[in-house]
């Protein structure tokens, strides 16, 4: 297995390779602007992995940084999946130490419960007290 870093300095994020995973492959993000994107890297806590220099995952984290954290964006390259990467950045950002002593750390899945229930995350325990408003095809819209 290939060495991977993790870092949280957005000055290694490589946005336009971002962008592009977000834009075209996800899930959930598709058509997404690059203006879009850069200014949710600006406000929030973002997660690099990296591979002789190369970003090969990504993950960002929205908090106050005292009670609440949203984990989203969430992705390895489909060629460097299945190495236990995705495990690692996820250590990565549960050990982070912004994100301590939360009282709540939600996140959206569709694929990964069995990931994110190694790290604690469950179905809501209260599902009728949460809402939202969710506009999935918002950004195909934009086009």
């Amino acid at each position: 297995m290939s060495h991977m870093t993790i870092s949280s300095d957005k000055a290694e994020l490589d946005v336009p390779a971002i962008h592009h995973f977000l834009s075209t492959q996800s899930t959930w993000a598709i058509g997404i602007p690059l203006a879009t994107v850069q200014r949710a890297i600006d406000n929030s806590l973002c997660f690099g992995a990296y591979i002789d220099g190369d970003q090969v995952a990504f993950a960002r984290v929205v908090s106050d940084y005292a009670t609440f954290a949203y984990l989203v964006d969430v992705y390895v390259l489909e060629e460097q999946r299945g190495k236990g990467y995705s495990k690692r950045l996820m250590d990565a950002v549960m050990a982070h130490p912004d994100l301590q002593g939360l009282r709540r750390f939600m996140l959206a899945t569709s694929t990964a419960h069995g990931l994110y229930a190694q790290y604690g995350f469950t179905p809501p325990l209260r599902p009728a007290s949460l809402m939202e408003r969710y506009v999935p095809d918002l950004y195909q819209a934009m086009v």
